[in-house]
């Protein structure tokens, strides 16, 4: 029965523990979606503390697909090489590379949290956000554009374009982001997906965007490499979508290639209200993993080594992500692995050894 440092394979892939670093924005590019020195220090950080897989944060397929002004972009050649030398560096501290890539939809278009989070006017910086139906995320937000079928081809080929551009930077583990009311999971709630044509109405229409995006990313990413897919697999709310929804999608996904499914869930509407609580999305991924058979990640308010081990050790998930605690604590891996009397998986590194 496998803990949480043992190692994980998918496909060609040997991550070192089952421990990852949940994608989080940083927001802190200058404008052009480019990394920073801020982010090989960040990521650095956490790879040198003994996490198994980082995931970089949500790196947006188009600009007009940012949260923020400052979010992190592959929607050009010119974002590969600063994205390699961070690839790079998270790869010599032992860690594995990955990197989650996605669009905003209707949530695109805001400021920085620190300055406020609100939705930008044209004024403050801000551009045309996009969504399956022209329906605003919330009070204040801008009347999304509603894409035709035109351009929804058009995004599905950025999202390829993104994955070659993953694919040269050298990153080992691709994940697309299908949760928390950005634009693939709009296309999933019909909260926020009112279409009328073959992309909205029944279930099969509302994940279509989302099957025929991930056929178009497998045929730019590596065989040899795992791709997932995060997805909200609720939206807490009545007439939302609901966790049995996300199994059958799981299913599928499966069957086009997809090796692991990150359990995640809300973000449609502002008023959802998630029963919050240490492991509160630990019975989606179980759910997932059980009905889809399929590998699942879980993350959600996890920060005890004890919880952590018990999920992998019960087979609730294959891994675990953190994220908060990763931000308060950069080297929990390490603490987790003595706490739990894993001395020898410690992943600490040469130069940290005599500190313990």
């Amino acid at each position: 029965m496998p803990h949480l440092f043992d190692p994980l394979t998918l496909r060609g892939v040997t991550i070192r523990n089952r421990i990852g670093m949940a994608p989080m924005c940083q927001y802190s590019t200058s404008g052009d979606g480019i990394p920073t020195d801020w982010h090989i220090a960040h990521y650095g950080a956490r790879a040198a503390g003994g996490v198994g897989l980082i995931l970089l944060e949500a790196t947006a397929v188009e600009a007009r697909g940012r949260i923020t002004p400052g979010d992190l972009g592959i929607w050009s050649d010119d974002h590969i090489e600063p994205l390699a030398r961070l690839a790079g560096f998270i790869k010599l501290q032992g860690a594995t590379p990955g990197i989650q890539i996605g669009h905003a939809g209707r949530k695109a278009g805001t400021a920085r949290p620190w300055e406020g989070g609100q939705p930008l006017s044209d004024e403050q910086g801000g551009w045309e956000i996009v969504a399956p139906s022209a329906i605003p995320f919330d009070q204040g937000y801008r009347i999304p554009h509603e894409l035709t079928s035109a351009q929804i081809t058009e995004v599905q080929a950025a999202f390829r374009a993104a994955a070659r551009r993953v694919r040269e930077a050298g990153f080992d583990v691709l994940e697309l982001h299908g949760a928390h009311g950005y634009l693939i999971h709009s296309f999933h709630s019909p909260i926020s997906n009112q279409r009328t044509d073959q992309y909205g109405g029944s279930f099969e229409n509302r994940i279509r965007f989302t099957l025929e995006t991930v056929a178009a990313i497998r045929q730019e990413w590596p065989e040899d490499k795992p791709l997932l897919v995060r997805l909200s697999c609720t939206d807490w709310l009545t007439g939302g979508w609901v966790v049995e929804e996300a199994i059958e999608l799981a299913r599928r996904l499966k069957g086009m290639g997809v090796d692991l499914i990150d359990c995640s869930s809300g973000g449609s509407r502002a008023d959802a209200r998630p029963p919050l609580g240490p492991g509160y999305q630990v019975p989606l991924s179980e759910a997932v993993r059980a009905g889809a058979d399929i590998p699942t990640a879980t993350v959600g308010l996890i920060t005890a080594p004890s919880h952590a081990d018990e999920i992998i050790r019960n087979s609730r998930a294959d891994l675990v992500l953190l994220g908060r605690e990763l931000l308060r604590n950069p080297y929990w891996p390490i603490q987790a692995a003595l706490a739990l009397g894993q001395r020898d998986d410690a992943p600490i590194p040469a130069q940290y050894r005599r500190g313990y």
